[in-house]
């Protein structure tokens, strides 16, 4: 049983502590760690602010979570021209943009684009869950009977 949600938001800044709270509690109520727990919100709130900033012409974009399975899969997708390059290094320190896919790539286990130019971008997020030592998911997944957990 995996959990799965979406949300539709709006392609604007203040969007982006909503879908935090939505996938945070989330996490948070299954026992996940709270460093874990960062990790991926980190990286999620990178992605919805390329797909804010990045996504137009549509006013939208869409972040899909799937949690289970001992792992969380997010996939933010945006409607805009699409990314022309991937970079493989941090910029200069004077420069203020183009660190978000590289802080993305450092915090999850899994990182990929989907781009297809002039229709949008697809990034997908997957990190292996670190669990409390009292999660009942993870006890429940440990004795088989939440498998999707």
């Amino acid at each position: 049983m995996d959990i799965e949600f979406s949300l539709a938001m709006p392609r604007d800044a203040i969007g982006i502590p909503m879908v935090r709270r939505v996938l945070g509690d989330a996490l948070r109520s299954l026992g996940v760690t709270e460093g874990c727990v960062s990790d991926i919100l980190l990286a999620t709130s990178e992605a919805c602010t390329n797909a804010v900033r990045h996504g137009g012409p549509v006013n939208r974009y869409e972040v899909m979570a799937t949690i289970g399975h001992g792992r969380c899969e997010l996939r933010i997708v945006d409607c805009g021209l699409g990314l022309e390059t991937i970079p493989k290094q941090y910029p200069p320190s004077d420069v203020e943009n183009g660190r978000g896919i590289l802080i993305m790539r450092a915090v999850v286990d899994e990182i990929s684009f989907d781009i297809t130019p002039g229709q949008g971008t697809t990034v997908r997020l997957r990190k292996e869950l670190d669990w409390d030592e009292d999660a009942i998911a993870h006890h429940l997944t440990l004795a088989g009977q939440l498998a999707g957990v």
